[in-house]
Parts: structure tokens; C-alpha cells; sequence
């Protein structure tokens, strides 16, 4: 049976900062309404291979997209499944994440906005700022999840990211645009829950003190992963980050080769 799924990424969010700044979702999770799991991101640490990695399930150094060079996904992925299986799918996101799906490069002013049933990823709210307010983003992905109604709603914020970069992941900054989309988040993840919705909130890559990412530290690898909703088991289970995409097909009820989890779901009646 298939059940509406939200992915919330947060670019460049570590592990250690999830679970001290994030008041709400730990809270949740502490009263058994969520889980929250550790999990390593695959390699290299850096922002396009990992897109890549979550929305196709397949590691940056088999799927080719290996830093974050111009280039587009020869990979099967969500938005190619959901076109095929007669499902609704978009995203409000970085425009790499347009690049990549939809295979020609970005120009504002032609594709900040889009509404396109001929592209892979047909539906969808672009930017190109890295401080572009999470506040709007998560706006952005609400009002493409609503006019569409959407099987499938990517959101992917990148203040955290930003800051991170600025000022580093032990900065004030970093903890303080951690805790505003916790508060962020607040706003709208009981509403999607109401709504039967499942919710999957996790992160590409960490960030570390030096401002930076790409390498193997535990600040740069370890990244969050949390699940919200009725086709989630809560729990304890390892997971890896080229199962995400396999697992959240199997939430949609989309036919797929993907690897997935089979811990982190209930079981199926």
C-alpha cells in the first residue's frame, strides 16, 4: 500500500549538532513518536555525489557524479520511478538538484519556477543562493506539496551548510541555524504527520571546524537520519545512506532494484 513520503535535507548538518540543537525532533523521538539514527555518508563527503546518493541509492563512485562539477545523473532515480509509475514527485532545492534530474544546466531566470510534465523532476522551486532562507524554502516545498498534491516532496535547505562554512561547525552560528530549522520544522511537521505523511529528515555530509567537508572525520561523515510516521518501525537498526533511496520506494509502493532497510520499515501485512 502506497503512503505519501516528505525527505527533509539538511545540507551539511552533523551528527553531533542534530542531537544537541535539535529540541524538538529529539524530543519526539524520546517519547517514541520518532527515531533518530546515526549514519555514515558515503564518500566523498561533498554535496552533488550525495544528492545523488539519496535520490538514486547508488554510491558517488558507481554512479560517476564524484565532486561538484556541472553534471547530470545517468542513474535511475525517485523522480525517474514516479514519473514512470503514474506518481506525482517534486522539490524545492539547491538547483543542482535540477541539474542532475533534469539534465541541462541551470538558468534562473528560465528555471527558478517550474511546472513541466516532459522533465524528470516536473514540479519544482529552485535557488541558487546558499543563504537563501530556510523559512522561504520550507514555504517553497509546502506550496508544491499542496498545489500538486504530491506523492513525493523533496525539501533540501542549505543555511546550515552556509553557516558552516562561514564560521565552521563549533561556531555559534552553525548551533543557531540548527536550532532554527528544528524550530522550522516545528511548524509543519505535525501537520504532515496528521496527514498520514511519512518523513524522513536527515543530511548529505557533516561540516568540521575548519569549515569544510570532503574528508573522513567523524564530523564530516557522521550525519543524522531521522524517521516520522506509521511506515516506520522505530527500531534499532543500521543503516546506510545508499538504502534511503530504496527505502523510501518502498514506502511509495514503487517496483524498484533499489537496496533498502528492512528494519528501520514495519512489516508488512
Amino acid at each position: 500500500m502506497m503512503s505519501k513520503v516528505i525527505l527533509v535535507v539538511l545540507d551539511g548538518l552533523n551528527c553531533k549538532s542534530a542531537s544537541i540543537n535539535m529540541g524538538y525532533l529529539n524530543a519526539l523521538c524520546k517519547e517514541n513518536l520518532g527515531k533518530f539514527y546515526s549514519l555514515e555518508c558515503e564518500l566523498p563527503s561533498m554535496s552533488r555525489p550525495l544528492y545523488e546518493c539519496l535520490l538514486t541509492g547508488v554510491k558517488p563512485v558507481l554512479s560517476e557524479i564524484i565532486n561538484n562539477k556541472l553534471s547530470f545523473s545517468k542513474q535511475t532515480s525517485i523522480f525517474d520511478l514516479c514519473k514512470e509509475q503514474g506518481l506525482k514527485a517534486g522539490g524545492a532545492a539547491y538547483h543542482w538538484v535540477f541539474e542532475l534530474y533534469n539534465k541541462k544546466e541551470f538558468i534562473p531566470s528560465l528555471h527558478r519556477h517550474i511546472e513541466d510534465e516532459n522533465l524528470t523532476l516536473p514540479y519544482g522551486h529552485f535557488y541558487y543562493e546558499d543563504d537563501y532562507l530556510d523559512s522561504h524554502l520550507f514555504a517553497d516545498g509546502e506550496h508544491l506539496r499542496n498545489k500538486y498534491n504530491l506523492d513525493f516532496t523533496l525539501i533540501h535547505s542549505m543555511n546550515i551548510d552556509d553557516a558552516g562554512h562561514k564560521f565552521g561547525s563549533h561556531s555559534i552560528e552553525y548551533a543557531n541555524k540548527t536550532k532554527k530549522v528544528d524550530i522550522l520544522i516545528s511548524e509543519y511537521l505535525p501537520t504532515w504527520l496528521e496527514q498520514g505523511i511519512n518523513v524522513i529528515i536527515t543530511s548529505d555530509h557533516g561540516m568540521t571546524e575548519g569549515k569544510s567537508h570532503g574528508g573522513l572525520s567523524e564530523d564530516e561523515i557522521l550525519v543524522p537520519f531521522f524517521t516520522f510516521g506509521s511506515a516506520f518501525s522505530y527500531e534499532n537498526a543500521k543503516i546506510k545512506q545508499d538504502e534511503i533511496c530504496g527505502s523510501i520506494c518502498e514506502i511509495l509502493g514503487l517496483k524498484h532494484d533499489k537496496r533498502y532497510n528492512d528494519e528501520i520499515l514495519k512489516a508488512k501485512k
